[in-house]
């Protein structure tokens, strides 16, 4: 017996020679006939599955190399009730796409970025706070250990067709681990204000920004009584 990774059993791989040699002899036996047609759907639907493993994992490894020769660090997924499977992507020209999550540290409400567009004001907002001239973006500096590459790749690969795969074949070169600095919004981890303009491509590179599997940033407003706590390093994200 031969047993695929879906866990369906097909017969060995002699049966269809005497599959062949029965329907010849037998042209209309219906049984030969319909365990021949089964036997060829399960090898097709292997077939497909094997290719859309190695789409997926093709992919997966290039985008860890377009994220290795960017030079930056991905750490362990944050906030995945709220971005749920979403990941970086790579297009045709190798431009990093990055979803990213904005967390207004206040009260814990997000929007998370796919495309920009127009939006009404922040229905929580009562007292307009978070205007854009008021606001200010943070990232949590020094937070987080870096992923391997075969964790990265895994990370990467959840909710593809490799999920049930046990094992993928990796170069593991390095174990990158334990970039901590700086101390204020957690052990080892300090705010870091973005500069109006200053690109994505270039604070992700910062060699203390741990990317928490996506991008993830703090707003914060000026103008409310909470901005001095989260100025003092009294406030610290949920776990």
């Amino acid at each position: 017996m031969e047993v695929f990774a879906s866990g369906h059993r097909v017969l060995h791989t002699g049966v269809p020679l005497r599959r062949k040699v029965g329907l010849e002899h037998d042209p209309n036996n219906k049984e030969l006939k319909k365990l021949a047609e089964e036997i060829d759907l399960r090898r097709l639907e292997h077939q497909q599955r094997e290719a859309q493993v190695s789409r997926a994992v093709a992919g997966a490894k290039d985008l860890v190399s377009a994220i290795e020769d960017r030079g930056l660090k991905i750490g362990k997924a944050m906030f995945q009730e709220l971005t749920r499977l979403r990941k970086p992507t790579l297009d045709n020209n190798n431009i990093l796409h990055w979803p990213v999550l904005l967390l207004y540290a206040e009260v814990m409400s997000s929007d998370f970025i796919e495309d920009f567009y127009t939006c009404p004001p922040l229905p929580w907002d009562k007292e307009n706070n978070y205007t854009r001239e008021s606001i200010e973006l943070y990232y949590e500096a020094g937070s987080g250990v870096c992923l391997s590459k075969s964790k990265l790749l895994r990370y990467l690969l959840e909710g593809t067709a490799t999920s049930h795969v046990e094992s993928i074949d990796v170069d593991e070169k390095d174990t990158t681990e334990g970039l901590n600095h700086g101390i204020s919004s957690g052990e080892g981890s300090k705010w870091v204000k973005v500069g109006e303009k200053r690109t994505l491509h270039n604070v992700l590179k910062e060699p203390n920004f741990i990317i928490p599997g996506i991008p993830v940033f703090y707003v914060v407003s000026k103008r409310s009584s909470f901005y001095k706590e989260f100025k003092a390093g009294k406030w610290v994200p949920p776990p």
